[in-house]
């Protein structure tokens, strides 16, 4: 069963699972709330819900509550919501006083509406799995991304994985060791949130072909003030990988001018129609990977298997 924050996903998973989506009508009345329909009998049935809950992420979110809500209403057996990209993730802890832990309050959410399940993709803080009372798989896109580092760059020696922060040097280590390469990594602080600075860059990246490796990218200062640095530092072009393209406001743009020679996100979240278009975004299909794991749950076998 698809929402409506990434159908073309929903119907790519649908394909490669050769089964058809639920038919379901999805409304808005002229207040924005959202009315739900289910058009055919779930009785009994083992759902997966494909909703991510990318902008506006408030919308989406209650979209997939309320689809949930209409499937344990529906008498079906088990229901999994299948969220690739997880919004207020980035809300895993408390940076101050008087401030919530939303990630956990919307695990809490998703939970209390009748799902049995999670299935995500690269979470921002592994940790977040706890924060669930239901059983909840952690997908990692790692695998795709090498296999497209594999095709574009042949010769490997001079290649460089760098994480642009600290938090995510595990992230890139573990790219790394699947390419036999090296890796760097770029010290930033964060004077306020969607606002980076880099303050030096760890590691020798004169010479190399530098690849910036993070589970998402949402305004693009961190990756474009990462690649400047680089460049600064000699590195012979900079490229970047990332699991969840949000690219809000003047992303693409942003990208456009900097010195990233690319940015290869995943399909988890589909572009926005009205952002500035460039050709320094490529998107990748993880609609192989959902499937896959979709058809491992729905027929009891191992989904860590996936990445033996």
């Amino acid at each position: 069963m698809s929402g409506t924050s990434n159908e073309p996903l929903a119907r790519a998973i649908a394909d490669y699972l050769d089964a058809p989506l639920t038919a379901t009508e999805i409304e808005r009345f002229a207040d924005g709330e959202i009315f739900v329909r289910i058009d055919e009998n779930v009785r009994g049935e083992d759902v997966f819900i494909i909703q991510s809950t990318s902008s506006p992420a408030n919308d989406h979110l209650m979209e997939l509550l309320i689809c949930i809500d209409a499937l344990v209403r529906a008498s079906a057996r088990r229901i999994t919501a299948v969220v690739p990209y997880f919004g207020y993730a980035r809300q895993d802890r408390k940076t101050g006083g008087r401030t919530p832990i939303s990630a956990k309050l919307v695990a809490n959410i998703i939970a209390k509406a009748g799902a049995d399940r999670v299935l995500t993709i690269d979470l921002h803080a592994g940790q977040i799995q706890g924060f669930f009372d239901i059983p909840t798989d952690n997908l990692f896109a790692t695998k795709v991304i090498e296999d497209d580092i594999r095709r574009k760059y042949s010769e490997k020696d001079d290649l460089l994985i760098v994480s642009p922060d600290v938090g995510g040097v595990v992230r890139a280590r573990a790219l790394a060791k699947l390419l036999d390469a090296e890796i760097a990594i770029v010290d930033k602080r964060r004077p306020k949130a969607g606002q980076s600075e880099v303050m030096n860059i760890i590691g020798e990246v004169e010479g190399r072909r530098c690849i910036l490796f993070d589970d998402m990218c949402d305004s693009g200062g961190t990756l474009c003030n990462a690649a400047a640095a680089l460049k600064e530092k000699g590195a012979i072009d900079v490229s970047a990988y990332v699991t969840h393209g949000v690219l809000s406001n003047d992303a693409p743009g942003r990208i456009a001018k900097s010195e990233l020679n690319e940015l290869v996100v995943t399909d988890s979240i589909i572009p926005d129609p009205t952002a500035t278009v460039t050709d320094k975004v490529r998107r990748l299909p993880v609609a192989p990977l959902l499937g896959e794991a979709i058809r491992r749950i729905a027929n009891d076998e191992s989904v860590s298997k996936l990445f033996d």
